[in-house]
């Protein structure tokens, strides 16, 4: 328990972000990931047919989703409720006047890490609910990553400092 790492993927809209992630977090060792809101979630090998999200997912996921052990969960509040009262630490990936350089990131586990929307982000209600807030900096003309890549590099340091 004490060095559990997992993903918390908050109304992400793209199957292919989800699947990439998917990909990403077996890649890392990530142990779970939630998906909360309206991310889409991978077939669970019960449905008659796949959605074309599914089909999507599975798609850049490539097997990965039959790897990591996952959950759709709707509500994002009572997941981070129970999360908390299990002793994780809860941290947004997102860009804010209180985030800090996730290179400076001291985390301690159990960690929770939950990237939201690919164009909103995750809302200062959310944020206010977290541990901490971290940052990937940006040196470009463009303020942010894709979701996918952003949740790789991120999930990839933290992994690290286990």
């Amino acid at each position: 328990m004490k060095n559990k790492f997992y993903f918390i993927l908050h109304n992400i809209r793209s199957a292919y972000n989800v699947g990439s992630i998917f990909r990403t977090a077996d890649g890392a060792g990530i142990e779970k990931i939630y998906l909360t809101g309206y991310s889409p979630a991978p077939a669970s090998g019960k449905e008659a047919y796949l959605t074309s999200a599914q089909k999507m997912l599975a798609k850049t996921a490539l097997g990965a989703e039959e790897n990591v052990s996952w959950e759709k969960i709707k509500n994002l509040n009572d997941l981070m409720k129970r999360l908390k009262k299990d002793k994780f630490q809860i941290v947004a990936l997102e860009q804010d006047e209180n985030s800090v350089d996730y290179k400076k990131f001291k985390p301690e586990f159990p960690l929770a890490l939950i990237a939201g929307n690919e164009v909103k982000g995750l809302d200062k209600r959310i944020l206010r609910k977290c541990d901490k807030i971290i940052e990937i900096p940006m040196r470009g003309k463009k303020k942010s990553l894709n979701v996918s890549v952003a949740t790789g590099i991120a999930g990839y340091e933290i992994k690290s400092k286990i």
